[in-house]
């Protein structure tokens, strides 16, 4: 007996001492292994300003909440959009993949989807990380804004619907917010298109009438079916300027549950608590896990619509009362996250889909965001202030806290990573652009993946990143810039955006050349004689970019102006067309949180 005890007495004393030497010879910023799916919960805002966060050095407006993930978490500061605006950089978040390469970027001014019932969104055959992670039994959701389309023949054939590319549930915005959301709100959409629809049907008009009346007498053999053809695009050309006049609001603010619509128009004032119920459902419903759900907030997007326990509180105005009351609205996923005590088997992530709004103004308001240290805002395709964005990540046990991460990184990382923690696989078949972060974030990599990225306003290259990891230089050349107006004023306040072609861009042969290392403001471009390396660092980016440009293949643009015109056929509609409405939350009596 005293044999046997003093022979487990010594079992158990070796075991311990082998797990005493495990912990202290794992290698130094290592953590724990994952052998299990988490749960993950990645959170997007709208128009948000990386200069707008406490953790990234603000100090008037209060973030409590993303604040605590931060010192919970892991702090990126060189966290890249793929894009400027929100349709083609949520694009690239979904795929992994730079928006060029599905045809969600823009070959003119429309660089964003514009109508619910345009023809042009996400491909059907392009492969969504919630694609993935469905596959691998996640339960997925999206809750919010989605930007992406909902038709391409018909108004219920949903082919660009969040359903059609992964996720198991949806409510939210199929739109994106605009002036004509809020009935005392300036209208946004009217005075940007009326003139311009209006212009096309009057050319197509008189073509038509030129033709007809040229065929009649004899004078060209101009076959009727093309004349029939311009008549055609006449009368959508007049459907999208008639649109405009008051129907904006009936037609693009919808509230939709899956394919079915609950609200049309939308009722602004209480769509706040609505998304933060209908997260808190899907958490609760789903905890058993494993679920993705994806929070696509439509704040801090114009018109910056706030509930009135926020407004006025802020030192910014409305557009600070809205950034305060995202960030409460943060704060509840984690409460809800706590309470189900799914902390540390939940990857949370903190994101925005691209830089601050510099140009947006109410009277001598200004609605917009700020972009910190960096130049430029949103709609800007190469200077850091339209895409360098805030990217915070936590995961108590397997990412270290309180950590900061200074290597580029980019919003279409989140693709590979989360399909690794799935245990999913990568389409083999396509390019993905994105690096899986895990090992940045666990620290057993020193260095991002991505020693080029491609910066890209629609479809024109503006800038060339690259990170030379042997000198710890980053050098970003601009071939394209926006001229800004008034000069020297970083913002194109003589329009709604700045472009990203044609008369009111600047090309630069040399491209202007910046060591973001000494310089993230991109104050002074280096030159030949002040940078001795200047020359061999141009045929360096030259090199990699022609090399980029072989792996892009032709694709449909999605957002030409076929597929970005108003389509009565394609209208979501709640009714009787073209009076669309119905409240199907109206008398809920969970509505308000």
């Amino acid at each position: 007996m005293v044999e046997f005890i003093c022979h487990l007495m010594c079992y158990w004393t070796s075991l311990i001492i082998l797990l005493v030497l495990c912990l202290f010879l794992r290698p130094p910023g290592s953590h724990a292994s994952v052998s299990y799916k988490p749960n993950i919960v990645l959170i997007l805002a709208d128009d948000l300003g990386i200069g707008d966060v406490g953790c990234y050095g603000n100090d008037t407006l209060r973030t409590p909440n993303i604040d605590r993930l931060a010192k919970e978490g892991v702090k990126l500061t060189q966290h890249i959009a793929a894009a400027p605006l929100c349709s083609p950089s949520r694009a690239a978040f979904l795929t992994g993949r730079y928006p060029v390469r599905s045809g969600m970027d823009a070959i003119d001014d429309s660089r964003v989807i514009l109508w619910t019932g345009a023809s042009g969104g996400l491909p059907p055959n392009e492969t969504t990380f919630a694609r993935i992670l469905q596959q691998q039994g996640y339960m997925t959701g999206l809750i919010g804004k989605w930007h992406q389309g909902v038709n391409c023949e018909s108004r219920n054939d949903h082919c660009h619907h969040p359903l059609n590319h992964g996720f198991d549930y949806f409510y939210g915005m199929p739109f994106t917010l605009v002036n004509e959301c809020q009935i005392t709100k300036r209208p946004e959409k009217n005075g940007v298109f009326r003139a311009k629809y209006w212009f096309y049907t009057q050319i197509i008009a008189i073509a038509v009438l030129t033709l007809g009346i040229a065929k009649l007498a004899g004078l060209v053999s101009v076959p009727w079916k093309i004349i029939t053809c311009f008549a055609w695009f006449g009368l959508l050309f007049f459907a999208s300027w008639f649109s405009s006049y008051g129907f904006t609001r009936y037609w693009d603010c919808i509230i939709m549950r899956n394919h079915e619509i609950i609200e049309q128009p939308m009722m602004v004032e209480r769509t706040t608590s609505i998304i933060l119920r209908e997260v808190v459902s899907f958490i609760e419903r789903n905890k058993h896990g494993p679920f993705l759900l994806f929070v696509s907030f439509l704040h801090v997007h114009t018109p910056l619509i706030t509930t009135e326990m926020f407004r006025g509180k802020s030192r910014y105005g409305l557009y600070g009362d809205n950034v305060e009351e995202m960030d409460w609205m943060v704060g509840r996923v984690l409460d809800v996250i706590d309470k189900e005590g799914l902390k540390n088997t939940t990857l949370m992530y903190f994101a925005s889909d691209h830089g601050g709004f510099l140009e947006t103004h109410e009277g001598k308001a200004h609605l917009g965001g700020w972009n910190g240290i960096y130049k430029g805002g949103k709609a800007m395709g190469g200077w850091e202030g339209g895409i360098r964005v805030p990217g915070i990540l936590r995961w108590p046990g397997v990412l270290p806290a309180d950590a900061v991460i200074e290597e580029p990184t980019s919003l279409m990382d989140i693709y590979p990573t989360v399909a690794h923690l799935a245990g999913g696989r990568l389409p083999q078949d396509r390019v993905i652009d994105g690096r899986n972060l895990m090992p940045l974030l666990q620290g057993s990599a020193q260095h991002s993946e991505h020693e080029f990225m491609f910066h890209y306003c629609g479809v024109y290259l503006h800038a060339v990143r690259w990170h030379q990891k042997d000198s710890g230089a980053l050098w970003k050349a601009h071939y394209i810039t926006p001229v800004f107006q008034p000069e020297g004023a970083g913002a194109c306040y003589n329009r709604r955006f700045c472009p990203c072609i044609g008369e009111g861009v600047t090309h630069h042969d040399p491209p202007l050349l910046f060591d973001l290392s000494r310089d993230p403001s991109e104050v002074k471009p280096l030159t030949p004689g002040t940078e001795p390396l200047f020359d061999t660092v141009i045929r360096r980016i030259e090199s990699a970019l022609q090399e980029h440009r072989r792996t892009l293949t032709p694709v449909p643009h999605q957002l030409s102006g076929h597929n970005n015109m108003w389509k009565p056929w394609l209208q979501p509609c709640c009714g009787i067309f073209p009076f669309c409405w119905c409240d199907k939350e109206s008398g809920n009596p969970h509505t308000a949180l």
